[in-house]
C-alpha cells in the first residue's frame, strides 16, 4: 500500500469509525451470533493474490459486525467499562504509523521518557505518594501483567535474589481474598509457587479484608516456617466495588517485610477528582500500585499504569542483557530500559494514546467524566432502593450498582436474560453471599442520564409483577 493508497483507505476508515460512534445507539449492544457464525463465514485459506480494502471493509460490515458485542455502547453497563475516544484512538493510529518498538531506551529514546513523564503527570493528576513519582511508573498491557511483575519482584527482594539464580526453594504464602481478582491466582501459578501458596483471608460484611484474619495468617505462616511474600489489596473490587484497608493491611505488612500490591485496576482512577481520593488511604505503604486508564479514564485498551516503589526490585527480577541489546545508554546506566520492567521483550508505544487524553480533556475534563458517571449511580441506586421488587446489595460509592430481585435467584437470573436478550442494554452479574446478583456498572464514554434512565425503565417492565400481599 502506498501512501497514497494509504491516505484514501485511511480517510475511509476514519469515516467509517465516526460512522460507527455515530450510529451506536441504533444497535443492539450484544451481538446475537452464535458459537461458529462467523468463522464459518470466512474463507477457509487466506487469499493467492491481494484483495482490495474496499473489500475487507465490506466484509468488516458483513462478517465481523454481526459478532460484535458493542462496548463503546452507552448502554454497555456489563462488566467494567472498556473506555475509548477520539483522542486516544488517533493517537494509537499514530502509534501504529510510527511502529516504534520501545523495548530499549536506545530504540526509540521518544518512546521511553513520553512514558516516563505521562506516568508521572497521572501520578501527580492521581495525588499519588511521592515515592510513586520520579520515574517509578510504567505502562503495562493490564493489571494482570502487573500484578505478576509485582509478584516476581516481590519473590527477588525476599529471596535477596536468590530466586533468580536457583528459582523457588523456599515455602511462600501469598494473601488474598475471595473477592480479589483471578489474576492473582493466576499469577501465583505462573511464578512456580502453586495453589499451596494461596492464603484466602476472610472478608468482612462490606465484602473487604479483615485485618485480623491477615495478621492470623501470617502468624500461623510464620509458625509453620513459611515466609509471608505478598499481600494483594483491592480498591474496587469485580464484583461490589469493595475496598480493602490498604493502611491497616499496609501497617501488618510493614511489620513482617510483606510485600503490598494495591490494585485498583478500575477505581484508582476516580483519584482524579479531590472528593474521590479516600481511594489513595494508605498508599504510602504499597510497594506496587496498579490502575488502568482503559477502563474508566477514556484510554482504549490497552494501557494499564503500573508504579513501583522500589524499581530495583522489579529490574533485578526481569532483566536480561544479551550481546544484542548491549549499547551505550544502557551501560552508561543514565536511562530506562522498560523492557526490565515488564516479562515480553517488546512493547508498544501505549504511551501516546494516554498523553493525548490527558492533553485533550485536561484534568477539568476528566474529572466531570468520573463524576457524572458517580452520580447517575447514586441516582440509579435510589430508584432500586425505592422499588420493593429489588434489593441493593452492596455500597456503591463510585459507579458500579449491585442490585437482585428479592423474588431470588432465578427471578434475577431471568431478569438479567431478558435485559440482555433485548438489544437495548448489556448488564452482567456476579454472586455475593451465595445470591445471584445483577451489576450496573456506569462508565461508556457517551454515557447519558437518559441512557441510565432507559435501562431503568427496561428493567421494570421486564421484572415480575409485585403482587399483592395475601390477606
Amino acid at each position: 500500500m502506498t501512501p497514497e493508497e494509504f491516505r484514501a483507505h485511511g480517510r475511509q476508515v476514519v469515516d467509517w469509525i465516526a460512522d460507527y460512534w455515530e450510529s451506536l445507539e441504533s444497535r443492539p449492544v450484544r451481538s446475537s451470533a452464535a458459537p461458529g457464525e462467523v468463522a464459518a463465514a470466512l474463507p477457509a485459506a487466506a487469499p493467492e493474490t491481494g484483495e482490495p480494502f474496499e473489500a475487507v471493509l465490506a466484509d468488516l460490515d458483513r462478517v465481523i459486525m454481526p459478532g460484535i458485542t458493542h462496548w463503546q455502547h452507552p448502554s454497555f453497563f456489563g462488566y467494567f467499562p472498556a473506555n475509548a475516544s477520539g483522542p486516544a484512538v488517533l493517537a494509537d493510529l499514530l502509534s501504529s504509523g510510527l511502529g516504534v518498538q520501545g523495548m530499549l531506551w536506545a530504540t526509540s529514546p521518544a518512546a521511553t521518557e513520553l512514558e516516563t513523564v505521562t506516568l508521572d503527570w497521572l501520578a501527580g493528576l492521581l495525588d499519588l505518594p511521592e515515592r510513586f513519582r520520579g520515574g517509578h511508573g510504567v505502562i503495562q498491557d493490564t493489571a494482570s501483567s502487573a500484578l505478576l511483575c509485582a509478584l516476581l519482584a516481590a519473590l527477588h527482594r525476599r529471596s535477596g535474589g536468590s530466586v533468580r539464580t536457583h528459582g523457588v526453594r523456599d515455602r511462600y504464602a501469598v494473601y488474598l481474598s475471595a473477592e480479589t481478582h483471578s489474576s492473582a491466582e493466576k499469577a501465583v501459578r505462573i511464578a512456580g509457587l502453586g495453589d499451596a501458596a494461596i492464603r484466602l483471608l476472610d472478608v468482612d460484611a462490606d465484602h473487604a479484608v479483615r485485618v485480623g484474619a491477615l495478621r492470623a495468617a501470617v502468624e500461623a505462616d510464620l509458625a509453620a516456617g513459611v515466609v509471608p511474600l505478598m499481600l494483594v489489596a483491592t480498591v474496587g473490587t469485580t464484583s461490589t466495588t469493595a475496598v480493602d484497608p490498604v493502611r491497616e493491611l499496609g501497617e501488618v505488612c510493614r511489620e513482617h517485610g510483606i510485600w503490598l500490591h494495591v490494585d485498583a485496576a478500575y477505581a484508582g482512577v476516580a483519584a482524579v477528582c479531590p472528593e474521590l481520593r479516600w481511594v489513595n488511604d494508605g498508599l504510602e505503604l504499597a510497594d506496587s500500585y496498579s490502575t488502568n486508564p482503559h477502563k474508566w479514564l477514556l484510554t482504549n485498551f490497552d494501557c494499564d499504569a503500573f508504579w513501583v516503589a522500589e524499581p530495583a526490585h522489579l529490574v533485578g527480577a526481569l532483566s536480561v542483557l544479551p550481546e544484542y541489546l548491549r549499547n551505550a545508554a544502557t551501560e552508561a546506566g543514565t536511562v530506562i530500559d522498560y523492557r526490565d520492567w515488564q516479562v515480553p521483550l517488546g512493547r508498544r508505544f501505549r504511551a501516546l494514546k494516554l498523553w493525548a487524553v490527558l492533553r485533550w480533556y485536561g484534568a477539568r475534563g476528566l474529572r466531570e467524566h468520573i463524576r457524572g458517571h458517580v452520580a447517575l449511580a447514586r441516582e440509579f441506586a435510589g430508584r432500586v432502593a425505592a422499588d420493593p421488587r429489588f434489593a441493593l446489595v452492596a455500597p456503591h460509592p463510585l459507579s458500579l450498582v449491585t442490585f437482585r430481585l428479592v423474588a431470588g435467584d432465578e427471578a434475577s437470573r431471568r431478569l438479567l436474560e431478558a435485559v440482555n436478550d433485548s438489544g437495548r442494554a448489556y448488564l452482567s452479574h456476579t454472586r455475593v453471599a451465595g445470591r445471584y446478583v445483577l451489576r450496573l456498572a456506569i462508565g461508556a464514554t457517551s454515557t447519558e442520564r437518559r441512557h441510565v434512565e432507559a435501562v431503568w425503565a427496561l428493567l421494570q417492565e421486564l421484572a415480575p409483577v409485585e403482587e399483592p400481599a395475601r390477606p
